[in-house]
């Protein structure tokens, strides 16, 4: 058991010195796939990164040798690799001279001839080395919002993509007893029409921390942070308390917020984040939605927990094999953990859930008798697999595609999700795209029918939703709240709209995901968490003597 305390150290651990390789896990879904030793040497003559690796199914890539070169003003000067992915061997050398990248390789028996244009400050960022990003701590550094980076991942049509920075934030990074500072750049890849989100850490000397692409489930993160001993330690609420609770088979590492001046048997709300944010602080692009929202409640009297989903942060667990059903059962488990301690009344313990946490709280809710309250915020009313259409829909609406390529984009769409319902139909599907879905906590994303569950809810339930939201629209919110009115259990359903609110229910114009990076104000709506307070003290008021 490993109980993590904050301290005011603020030193990172000294980075390994000289041309010393550097260790970095690979994660996919949660789930340990590989291992690189990176090497990164500066002197008079350049910047050279070098590694070597492995990564197993289903990525499958084998890093015998890369290695790039790049001249003292980090302009591109060469690229070599041997490496075997899918099970073909793959050589190249690129050189890079006046604007032109020159590659001559092969792949298997097959030769490789290309000449590709390139930009004088081409990153170069191969598919087999993720540590080629250190370079991009250090071209990060001072950088503005909005700069754009040309980014060479191999030779052929799609040379040159663009990488753009869309924020940097500084947050902590927790290792045990120390914190160290770490920049956090939220960067987008424009990968042929179909943008990659990407998070990049650094400390403060420019070194690689970890890399993270949400919707992948890919993470690379430095050995001596990637263990669950460590996680991003973004906010703080006076009262904050680092837990560890035990649930099926392993511990999950929480943080509680206690009332200041609270005595006696407390009220508690368990919050839960949705599939954007793991942690639990529920970051999502620099908004700490659940670390705030715990802040309101513990104000308001409530105590608060808050915790990292099993598999991430300092939870245990094995998330890539998980279900909604298994992360409804991890939120009983804290129910019940709190049921047992003598400064929480086991009588007035709610749960809120944010997105497709609100979907799991429900499902939790509808199991567990000792839940008394429900919140749900910006909860989606239809499938998965119909909400998943919606917002496909909106963004092609939003990209003005002819009709020709929306009908094949939906088409695919469509077949994606009715393999992953019936486990038939994959071929057609690209494996890279199957890499990603093809998975437990997939299948139950799109399967999952919240109007069912709603029905067996019988506690008094809140539904909160940001006017602006465009990724759940707000018109989700008055048909969940019908159901649980109409065919529902409960004899409770309060229903709030907040308006100039976007998904991450702070202030917004246009509420649009592209907007999401570019928004000064990165704090709750205080309307929001006023309701989420006032509703949870109304709803668990204190027992008559």
């Amino acid at each position: 058991m490993f109980l993590a305390l904050p301290v005011s150290a603020q030193q990172a651990p000294p980075a390994p010195a000289g041309p010393r390789p550097v260790g970095y896990t690979v994660f996919l879904r949660g789930s340990v796939v590989g291992h690189q030793e990176v090497t990164v040497r500066s002197d008079a003559d350049g910047l050279v990164i070098s590694g070597q690796g492995q990564m197993a199914d289903p990525i499958d890539v084998l890093t015998r040798k890369a290695e790039i070169h790049y001249r003292p003003d980090l302009s591109p000067a060469s690229l070599t690799i041997d490496a075997r992915v899918s099970g073909v061997d793959v050589t190249l050398q690129t050189d890079f001279n006046n604007g032109s990248a020159v590659t001559r390789g092969t792949q298997g028996t097959a030769p490789i001839a290309s000449t590709d244009a390139v930009t004088p400050q081409t990153v170069i960022l191969p598919n087999v080395l993720m540590g080629a990003h250190a370079v991009m701590a250090r071209r990060l550094a001072g950088a503005a919002a909005g700069a754009e980076f040309r980014v060479f991942a191999g030779p052929g049509p799609s040379a040159q993509v663009s990488l753009r920075l869309g924020g940097e934030t500084t947050e902590q990074v927790q290792t045990g007893t120390t914190t160290f500072d770490v920049h956090r750049y939220e960067l987008t890849f424009d990968n042929a029409g179909q943008p990659i989100a990407m998070q990049l850490y650094a400390d403060n000397v420019g070194t690689l921390i970890r890399l993270n692409m949400p919707g992948q489930g890919l993470e690379f993160v430095r050995d001596d942070i990637a263990g669950s001993m460590a996680r991003t330690h973004v906010v703080s609420n006076p009262g904050d308390e680092a837990v560890v609770i035990p649930a099926a088979g392993f511990n999950l590492g929480a943080t509680l917020t206690r009332p200041a001046g609270g005595s006696g048997r407390l009220p508690a709300v368990v919050l839960v984040g949705g599939a954007e944010s793991d942690d639990r602080d529920g970051l999502i692009y620099g908004v700490p939605v659940l670390a705030q929202l715990a802040g309101a409640a513990a104000r308001s009297g409530v105590l608060a927990v808050r915790y990292d989903e099993r598999g991430f942060g300092q939870s245990g667990g094995r998330h890539e094999s998980a279900t909604i059903s298994d992360l409804a059962e991890d939120v009983r488990a804290i129910v019940k953990w709190l049921g047992g301690r003598r400064d929480v009344d086991p009588k007035r313990i709610a749960v809120l859930g944010h997105g497709e946490g609100a979907w799991i709280a429900l499902l939790a809710a509808s199991r567990e008798k000792q839940i008394a309250a429900l919140i749900s915020i910006d909860a989606p009313s239809t499938t998965g697999a119909e909400i998943a259409l919606e917002q496909q829909q909106h963004a092609l609406d939003r990209l003005k595609t002819s009709p020709e390529e929306r009908q094949q984009k939906i088409d695919l769409q469509k077949r994606i999700q009715a393999a992953v319902l019936t486990g038939k139909g994959w071929e057609g599907v690209p494996p890279s795209i199957r890499q990603q879905v093809d998975t437990p906590w997939a299948q139950s994303v799109l399967a999952f029918n919240p109007a069912a569950v709603v029905e067996d809810v019988r506690q008094p339930m809140l539904f909160i939703h940001a006017e602006l939201d465009r990724q759940i629209p707000v018109s989700h919110v008055e048909r969940l709240a019908d159901i649980a009115r109409k065919e529902g259990k409960t004899k409770s359903v309060e229903v709030l709209t907040v308006r100039g609110v976007n998904y991450l229910l702070v202030p917004a114009i246009t509420g649009e995901t592209d907007e999401y990076r570019t928004l000064p104000d990165l704090n709750v709506s205080k309307e929001i968490q006023d309701a989420v307070a006032a509703w949870l003290t109304k709803t668990l008021p204190a027992p008559r003597r």
